[in-house]
């Protein structure tokens, strides 16, 4: 049994959560988020609690059921507080600028890079060197920052890219040289 599945999922007041059909439906005061479940996981509220449990046992429904718990728990926090992800841009003269509904990135191409603002995601830039990427759906979310930083990879040896806020870049040490010996 899933430990994690057998966890209530507290549905704070304003979010109501409906089952039907195999879709759950989450609805909050920042929006709806609706998510397919497979057919042997049933979910039950009562109150303001969400129970979700297996129809049956059996060793492929075990990690479905934390699974799918976690991913309605993920949809609650979303439609009640959003998601956010901060990536910094790292690099001499590199920098970023928001233009209508696109972030424009210069960051050491031949030309500048413009990444359009997915539906359902927000994109800002709050200075030059820093983008935030936020919205309801944590998936969504964490994809378009991947799909950002992508852009240009962080390298070890300077620390130049675009990086998540909290990443550590691991640095490696350059070339020692042997000028001079033969």
């Amino acid at each position: 049994m899933s430990r994690i599945g057998k966890l209530p999922v507290v549905l704070p007041a304003g979010v109501t959560l409906s089952f039907e059909n195999g879709v759950v439906t989450v609805k909050g005061a920042k929006g709806t988020l609706t998510q397919t479940i497979a057919g042997d996981i049933n979910i039950k509220v009562e109150g303001s609690e969400a129970f979700v449990s297996k129809k049956h046992e059996s060793k492929e429904l075990d990690p479905k059921h934390g699974l799918y718990r976690a991913l309605i728990h993920n949809m609650v926090v979303g439609v009640t507080q959003g998601y956010t992800k901060s990536l910094k841009v790292n690099g001499v003269g590199w920098k970023v600028a928001k233009q209508g509904n696109k972030v424009v990135l210069n960051v050491g191409y031949s030309h500048p890079v413009e990444f359009a603002e997915p539906a359902g995601v927000k994109l800002e830039c709050p200075s030059a060197n820093e983008i935030t990427v936020s919205g309801i759906d944590k998936t969504l979310v964490g994809q378009v920052a991947a799909d950002i930083r992508s852009i240009r990879v962080p390298e070890p040896y300077h620390g130049y890219g675009i990086a998540y806020s909290d990443e550590v870049i691991e640095r490696k040490e350059g070339k020692t040289g042997g000028k001079g010996k033969k």
